[in-house]
């Protein structure tokens, strides 16, 4: 199926979702994510959501972090094609950005290449690990900042789709995808 098509399809199933079915999916995720190989590293970028557009609540998998003592990373979007990405402190002021996105207002910076981990937003996935988000390419042009061996881990409430027709070079493939049901894997034995 072409990403255009995803993306409408997508958006109108979790526009349906009900916000109680988003909060169970989001808890089961998190608890899903327990079960992951993903806990050895220290630097884990995560997003907060937007409610408005029904987004995994990220709390939960907050809450975890915080509970293993990670180092908590959160985006900024600064240009039409830039993210920065700041540590989460006891200090962070969160702002709602024109697009209703949570983002920390400044803060210590820390750079791509310091990330071990980073959760992704997605509409819908594929089978081999490719993802459709809201077209605008923010993660993939960030996901390219990152060190070779970042673990880039999807979250969805929905299961994969059996393939995404129109990838392209420019498309940064998952290595993980976590489902309120699934843990599916993408990393190469």
């Amino acid at each position: 199926m072409l990403k255009k098509d995803l993306r409408l399809n997508y958006s109108t199933l979790r526009e349906n979702t009900a916000r109680e079915a988003l909060l169970n999916s989001s808890l089961s995720i998190a608890n899903q994510l327990l079960k992951a190989p993903i806990w050895n590293a220290s630097y884990y970028h995560i997003f907060l959501p937007i409610f408005d557009k029904k987004e995994i609540d990220t709390s939960f998998i907050l809450s975890i972090l915080q509970g293993k003592d990670k180092h908590v990373v959160l985006p900024k979007v600064v240009s039409s094609t830039q993210l920065k990405h700041y540590l989460l402190t006891d200090n962070t002021k969160l702002v709602t950005s024109d697009w209703g996105v949570p983002e920390p207002e400044d803060g210590i910076e820390i750079p791509a290449n310091s990330l071990d981990v980073v959760f992704i937003p997605l509409l819908a996935f594929d089978e081999k690990g490719n993802r459709v988000g809201y077209g605008k390419g923010f993660y993939d042009r960030f996901l390219k900042e990152c060190r070779s061996d970042v673990l880039k881990v999807g979250v969805s409430l929905f299961g994969a789709e059996p393939v995404i027709s129109d990838t392209n070079s420019e498309d940064v493939r998952l290595d993980f995808c976590i489902t309120p049901e699934k843990i599916y894997s993408f990393k190469e034995s």
